[in-house]
């Protein structure tokens, strides 16, 4: 009954608001879920904490008979752990996936799948000074004023360590969109870090060119100096943010809904849902509002048998639904809180400090970024592409009575 209310803040008397909000308070606190599922059709459920016992997933929702691998899985995982290289934080974690269900000799079975990451090298120790101190601009102060309690080691759910169970469903759900169409491609790449930008052709541009440096830019000489910023930034206790583009190429026409599950309203919602995440656009984005509708309009034309448009301002998405032009779009990514430089805070009992962070962070989230862009545009684009298969069914009249 508590999931029916709306969010209740603190109460000076936990039976204030009724028997009901009496029944289900404790400590002053109502008590509601936690968002921590994705998807409609293809769902995606994450549990663990950054220092807890481990990270993983289940996956409810993902059809039958998809050919998936521990070693396919792994792979995606590695792109994303800590310690790949200098610029990242040098935690010492495998991230090795254990598939705990829902295959069986390589192939989904259509039961729920769950995977589990085991933490390895786990610090609390370097969090004790923020179990009393809020760090700036992260979900400490927020966290603890909505739920009244915090797992202050390494920021519990709030930490980017949640995003190892997207990241391998992710690797599943591209599996199941492979299979679904032939020429799915889908890949993300690191545009600019701070004033640092990259030309890229969207159009053109693969996995390989992607993974050939630290940064995960394809622009080689833009990549070189990224790297030297990012560099000078760690060296100098600070942190730096930027840009990452997605493409997603082999869509077809049809996928996404109007008005609320529009499938850019549901990228959109993805992708910032990804920690440090605070700015997204598709297509031409921000820039349409210097464009005039002329110049704007994507025109159509007949090519090669299809309806296609001659050019793709839109990123692939009209009136919420996919047109079969490639997707496109773009998240910025803010620089990361956790920095070694001093700064103002408050304490838990409302007293001036200051607070200079310990342990091992990522002065740019951007290289790591990327295979998550990556994952929550896959279960986005999976999902909607099942939602779209179960229409299709129902026209070819495969009903049941």
């Amino acid at each position: 009954m508590s999931g029916m209310l709306p969010a209740c803040p603190k109460r000076t008397q936990a039976g204030s608001a009724g028997s009901l909000l009496a029944d289900t308070a404790k400590d002053g606190y109502v008590t509601f879920p936690m968002s921590n599922t994705f998807g409609q059709l293809f769902r995606v459920t994450t549990f663990g904490e950054s220092h807890g016992g481990g990270i993983g997933v289940v996956i409810d929702g993902c059809p039958p008979r998809i050919e998936i691998s521990e070693a396919e899985i792994q792979r995606e995982l590695d792109r994303r752990r800590p310690g790949q290289s200098k610029l990242t934080t040098q935690r010492k974690e495998e991230d090795r996936c254990e598939l705990l269900s829902g295959v069986f000799q390589g192939r989904t079975l259509g039961t729920p799948i769950a995977i589990l990451v085991r933490n390895k090298d786990a610090r609390p120790e370097d969090y004790s000074e923020i179990a009393r101190k809020f760090r700036p601009s992260h979900a400490d102060y927020t966290y603890e004023a909505k739920y009244g309690i915090r797992n202050w080691q390494g920021g519990g759910r709030a930490s980017a360590r949640e995003t190892i169970g997207r990241v391998a469903a992710g690797a599943i759900a591209r599996k199941t969109l492979s299979a679904l169409y032939a020429h799915f491609e889908l890949v993300a790449y690191v545009t600019q870090i701070h004033e640092v930008t990259a030309k890229i052709d969207r159009s053109t541009v693969t996995m390989n060119d992607i993974e050939k440096n630290v940064v995960r830019c394809p622009d080689s000489a833009a990549a070189k100096k990224m790297v030297s910023l990012i560099e000078q930034i760690r060296d100098a206790g600070d942190s730096v943010g930027g840009v990452i583009e997605c493409a997603a190429r082999g869509i077809p026409p049809g996928l996404g809904e109007p008005v609320f599950d529009k499938l850019e309203a549901d990228l959109a919602k993805a992708m910032l849902s990804i920690p440090a995440a605070k700015g997204f656009e598709i297509g031409s984005g921000f820039a349409a509002t210097q464009m005039r509708g002329s110049q704007h309009n994507d025109a159509f034309e007949t090519r090669g048998g299809r309806i296609r448009t001659t050019t793709n301002n839109s990123g692939g998405v009209q009136g919420g639904i996919s047109n079969g032009e490639d997707i496109y779009f773009r998240v910025a990514f803010k620089p990361p809180a956790t920095i070694a430089l001093k700064q103002k805070t408050v304490t838990t009992s409302n007293e001036e400090t200051a607070l200079a962070a310990r342990g091992r962070h990522d002065p740019c989230v951007l290289p790591r970024a990327v295979p998550i862009v990556e994952a929550m545009a896959a279960l986005a684009l999976c999902d909607h592409a099942l939602r779209q298969n179960a229409i299709a069914i129902a026209d070819r009249g495969l009903r049941i009575d």
